[in-house]
């Protein structure tokens, strides 16, 4: 084997075999792993226009990986615990690529070794106001094939508060339309949770699976690329910045924030249940998060909200449990109805 092969075949048996099989980890951790590399590999060949059958140990330095992550940062629009989780995948694999290749391996695992976890505080989710999720969902004007999935894609991954990822796997049998239309999702850890969309979204999903012939094939993906019948998450990245920059172009009072990523819809939609009155247990629940507190971030991004959730009524372990019986209870959850006023 060529010397610049072996990273890619000590990559392959990683991601196909290692992670897979020796340790069991859940599809989506998997993927995220195999997002970082697919990264890395964009990276390279935009700034060093290096092929990926180029690719070596050697060339990954610590001065290359640095300049990888701040790329990310900067031109991907990553925050920084994004950036530190794709530092612990890459560390990750050192790990193994330095027991499977001792001494092609060691220069690259002792460079990612020396990269420190950023530092970051907690900052309030970037989202969009009521205004400007309106203004974004009606975005894809155009009457073509592409604008018109991009379309339905947008209001979905605001209406089901999904994560990128969760939005890609989403299969035509995962959707039970209904007086109340729900969409099971396959979240972090394998863990599934369903939910319920509003009746406007309903509508729009049902008229495009029809019009795409969708609706008889169970197992097909709801959303798919123009080259693959499973959608990946660097598209849903590019379809939300694609629209992103003409809504900011158009409305020059709006949408401040420097970046909007598929997280915004899913940061939008608790902010607005919120909003709206819906408890945080429920809304944790919604959002599939693994504690209460990781949901209480929303509940600080206005003055009006941290007097309501935080000084007004308290987050009480008594509250908490209330919540959570009340979710398990009734697994499609109701309450979102003012979305299709929006």
């Amino acid at each position: 084997m060529k010397r610049q092969n072996v990273f890619l075949g000590v990559l392959s048996d990683y991601l196909s075999k290692h992670v897979t099989v020796t340790k069991g980890l859940s599809q989506n951790t998997v993927r995220s792993y195999t997002y970082t590399f697919q990264l890395l590999f964009v990276f390279l060949k935009e700034t060093k226009v290096l092929a990926q059958e180029k690719i070596s140990f050697s060339i990954l330095s610590q001065d290359t990986l640095e300049s990888f992550l701040t790329w990310m940062e900067e031109k991907r629009g990553c925050c920084i615990s994004t950036r530190n989780q794709k530092l612990s995948g890459l560390s990750a694999f050192a790990k193994y690529a330095v027991n499977r290749e001792p001494v092609m391996a060691s220069g690259f695992y002792n460079a990612v070794r020396g990269i420190p976890k950023k530092k970051f505080s907690k900052t309030i989710p970037v989202y969009f106001t009521k205004e400007e999720i309106s203004i974004r969902l009606r975005l894809p004007a155009g009457n073509g094939k592409t604008e018109y999935r991009n379309r339905i894609l947008l209001s979905v991954l605001y209406a089901t508060g999904a994560r990128a990822q969760e939005i890609c796997d989403v299969r035509v049998g995962d959707v039970c339309f209904g007086d109340r239309t729900s969409i099971k999702l396959l979240g972090k850890g394998n863990k599934a949770r369903k939910v319920t969309i509003p009746a406007k979204c309903a509508a729009l999903l049902k008229a495009y699976l029809t019009h795409e012939n969708k609706l008889a094939s169970l197992d097909s993906h709801v959303f798919s690329s123009q080259t693959n019948e499973h959608m990946s998450i660097s598209c849903v990245e590019e379809i939300v910045k694609k629209y992103m920059r003409i809504a900011k172009q158009e409305n020059p009072l709006l949408f401040r924030e420097k970046n909007y990523t598929p997280h915004s819809f899913r940061h939008s939609i608790a902010v607005h249940m919120l909003e709206s009155g819906i408890p945080l247990p429920v809304i944790k629940n919604f959002l599939g998060h693994s504690s209460i507190e990781v949901t209480m971030i929303y509940a600080t991004v206005s003055d009006e909200l941290k007097n309501k959730y935080l000084k007004e009524n308290g987050i009480t372990a008594a509250l908490i449990e209330e919540g959570q019986k009340e979710s398990r209870a009734r697994p499609c959850y109701p309450g979102l109805d003012f979305l299709d006023r929006i």
